[in-house]
């Protein structure tokens, strides 16, 4: 009875993975090999936005990049992961202090999931009584998980103060989370926390230091392309010549 009762849970959870339709709260894309995009939505201001995140799955267990916008997703998104792949989740990352990325450290942490952030953002999250990261890294980290290496970086300023980027050397896999516009977005969306004049400066590092990307992962709206890179600069050079009145 256990074991039927296992087997119709793994064909639930199976089902609601492989099943996605464009209305389930969490769907989940392939991007290549061990790389796999999961979308959550939010209500902000009466519009529900989509936010991307990404999780990596390695023979050590599968690492997780930034936790899903809704809530309601933090343990489906584990379930799922859990029948799809039959790996626990055992490393987090947040990108940033925002609630779509950083929302579910205090959740996952508790999970027994390693979590991790950059000094700043724990600073941030401190400050507003948040949930934080149980390890705190340097703002430069490379990390070796079974089979994969990839590097944690903070190229400074840009739509946080604290956004840091990751990056997958030997895929050549560039995940932007929101320092990294896709190239649908006609703005650079909220700027509550951003300095924009920095956001340039750091998007040259970031091109600098991480050539020629095969994919860029963007933290909202569709789209892989390594042209948003190119676009995000765009967005933010004609913000700044509009705000100097050029």
């Amino acid at each position: 009875m256990r074991k039927l009762a296992s087997i119709i849970l793994f064909l639930v959870l199976a089902s609601n993975s492989f099943g996605q339709s464009k209305n389930s709260p969490l769907q989940i894309s392939h991007l290549t090999g061990d790389f796999y995009v999961y979308k959550t939505f939010h209500d902000y201001k009466g519009t529900k936005i989509s936010a991307n995140a990404l999780y990596l799955v390695t023979s050590k267990g599968v690492v997780l990049f930034d936790a899903p916008w809704d809530k309601s997703q933090f343990q489906p998104l584990l379930d799922t992961i859990k029948a799809r792949h039959n790996k626990k989740v055992i490393m987090h990352f947040a990108t940033h202090s925002h609630e779509d990325r950083a929302g579910g450290l205090d959740f996952y942490r508790k999970k027994g999931i390693k979590t991790y952030t950059i000094k700043l953002t724990d600073e941030i999250l401190k400050k507003n009584n948040e949930g934080r990261a149980e390890f705190i890294i340097p703002n430069d980290t490379t990390f070796t998980v079974g089979q994969h290496t990839f590097e944690v970086y903070y190229p400074g300023k840009g739509h946080a103060s604290d956004n840091v980027v990751v990056w997958f050397n030997k895929e050549k896999i560039l995940y932007g989370g929101c320092f990294v516009k896709s190239i649908s977005a006609v703005d650079l969306g909220y700027l509550g926390d951003a300095d924009v004049k920095e956001w340039q400066k750091s998007m040259h590092k970031v091109q600098a230091k991480f050539k020629k990307p095969v994919y860029v992962i963007p933290g909202h709206d569709n789209g892989t392309n390594e042209e948003s890179l190119n676009h995000t600069l765009k967005l933010v050079n004609d913000y700044l010549a509009k705000s100097s009145g050029k």
